[in-house]
Order: C-alpha cells, then sequence, then structure tokens
C-alpha cells in the first residue's frame, strides 16, 4: 500500500490564552479530529486526494465553531460572504469562488466550478446561479449566523474592544495512494470585512497550491498579507526549484519579506513522498493530521 497523508488546518491567529475558552478548546479540537478523520477515511480506501480534502473541508464548514460556512464572519453590513478554493495537483485543474452568499457549502461550489473547466473562478450572484444550477444545497442567512459571529458584530458596529476568538481560514492538503496530491481552502472572511472583500483563500497560488511535481499547500492567518506573498506558490517553488524539504519550505515561506509582510501566517503542506509541514509564526494554529495508519494528531496551541 502506497503511503497517503491529510493534514488539516481550521486557522492560525494570536490570541491571549483566556480567550479561548476550556469549552470552545474543546469543541474546535473535536471538530478538527472529525474533518481529518473524513479526509483520512476517503484516502485510506483508496479515493482521491481532491475527494479527501473536499471531505475534510465539507465537515469544517458544516461545524459553527470554525470561520467558513456555518460559522462564517460576518461583514459591515452583518453579513456572509464566503470564498473557496480547491486545486488537484494530478492536472493542475482548479476551482475557485468568492463573496458567496447562501450555499451551504462553498468547497463544494468550488469543486463543481473545478469539474467544468472553464472558468477557474466564479464571484458573487454569478457563483450562485452556477450553484443553482448544480443543484447545491442552499440554506438561508440565518444558518450562517451563529450567536457568537452575531455577537462579535454587534460589538463591532457599536466599537467596542471586543477581542474576536475566531476567525480565519480552514484548509486541507492530502497525498493519496495514487501519488495524487490536492488541496482545498475556504474562509467565512473576516469579522467586519468592507463588502466584496476578497481575501488568499480564492486565490490559486495565494492561499492554495497543489502540484504533483513538488507539493500542496494551503495558508492562513492574514489574508492580505499572504496574498500579497503569494505564499502558496512560494512554498511550491521552494520545494520545487530550491529543494527544500516541505517543512523548511513553508518556514521560508512565512518568513519571506518579513518586514513588508508583517502578520499572523500560518502554512500547511505534504508532498508527493507524503512529508507533512504545520508551520506558523502566530501562537495558535488550529491542526491535524494522519499519515498511513499512524493516529491521527490535533494541536491548537504552539507549544503542543
Amino acid at each position: 500500500m502506497s503511503k497517503y497523508a491529510i493534514v488539516v488546518h481550521g486557522g492560525a491567529v494570536t490570541m491571549k490564552p483566556g480567550q479561548l475558552t476550556p469549552e470552545e478548546e474543546a469543541h474546535q479540537r473535536e471538530g478538527l479530529s472529525q474533518a481529518v478523520q473524513a479526509g483520512w477515511q476517503v484516502l485510506h480506501e483508496g479515493g482521491t486526494a481532491l475527494d479527501a480534502v473536499e471531505a475534510a473541508v465539507t465537515s469544517l464548514e458544516n461545524n459553527e465553531h470554525f470561520n467558513a460556512g456555518r460559522g462564517s464572519s460576518l461583514t459591515q453590513q452583518g453579513e456572509v460572504e464566503m470564498d473557496a478554493s480547491i486545486m488537484d495537483g494530478s492536472n493542475l485543474r482548479a476551482g475557485a469562488v468568492s463573496s458567496v452568499k447562501y450555499v451551504k457549502n462553498p468547497i463544494q461550489l468550488a469543486r463543481a466550478v473545478l469539474e467544468q473547466g472553464s472558468p477557474v473562478y466564479l464571484t458573487s450572484e454569478g457563483a450562485i446561479e452556477f450553484a443553482l444550477k448544480q443543484g447545491l444545497d442552499l440554506e438561508a442567512p440565518d444558518y450562517f449566523k451563529t450567536e457568537k459571529t452575531r455577537k462579535q458584530w454587534v460589538e463591532l458596529v457599536q466599537q467596542a474592544q471586543g477581542e474576536p476568538q475566531q476567525q480565519d481560514t480552514v484548509g486541507a492538503v492530502a497525498l493519496d495512494q495514487h501519488g495524487n496530491l490536492a488541496v482545498a481552502t475556504s474562509t467565512g472572511g473576516i469579522e467586519g470585512q468592507l463588502k466584496g472583500r476578497v481575501g488568499d483563500s480564492p486565490a490559486i497560488g495565494g492561499g492554495s497550491y497543489a502540484s504533483n511535481d513538488a507539493c500542496a499547500a494551503s495558508c492562513t492567518g492574514d489574508g492580505e498579507v499572504i496574498l500579497r506573498g503569494a505564499l502558496a506558490h512560494e512554498v511550491y517553488a521552494l520545494v520545487k526549484y530550491k529543494g527544500l524539504p516541505i517543512a523548511e519550505a513553508c518556514r521560508e515561506a512565512i518568513a519571506l519579506h518579513d518586514e513588508e509582510l508583517q502578520g499572523d501566517k500560518g502554512i500547511i503542506g505534504v508532498d508527493t513522498e507524503g512529508n507533512i509541514a504545520l508551520e506558523f509564526n502566530s501562537n495558535v494554529m488550529r491542526r491535524a493530521y494522519r499519515i498511513g495508519e499512524e493516529e491521527p494528531v490535533v494541536a491548537i496551541w504552539r507549544d503542543e
């Protein structure tokens, strides 16, 4: 049996230890465990890396304790606008969507865009119309809004100094038994973001990149910083052209132009040999992985 592996993340952020309640931490650990299991099951049964990352990210989108799908952050207007991308390392096909409302699982919409072949990227009303044609599950706006995101939005509107406990992105990278790589990334954006704001998550090469000749990488953190650094593609380039091990490539990408690109940055990766990376410059990155038949690992804090 060929080596296979999956890595998932639920966002990198700098926060004070007291900001994450024990209850919320337990929910997030359980959610990471469920997501990595969903993706691993696909790989274990001989399925594709593409199906595995979609399954893992769908699980996180359905979990209100992560900022993607249900539980997405709210814009200044108190609305949800979601972004997602997915890429197949075996043929460089990709699908991406941005500023999406109503679609229960934006990653499944991105996958549908990938399967159509062209275009690669759909946004706003066009993406929603495409979701309708594909028969994807839709939900009313209230489905995506949780008690926590409503409270954070109210604090934001009142210009209170409420510090967010939940933000960022979810993502997954995988290597399947056939030697193929894939990546999926999805986000609800940042709370109080400008209407129409798009971060790194749907940008191929920004927040997501996968190619069978090197690696797959998914980014999380400050989207504008990651986008300006094209960090997912930077990881790919460092592995392919500099020959760096995947973990070292992720560390070097995080340090890229550090003066100009300051902010929270986290990257998960996997290479063609099943070596994995979970690198970040914040004190928190919600993360999990499972390699072959080994036991799964789930972690949140830097010192784990």
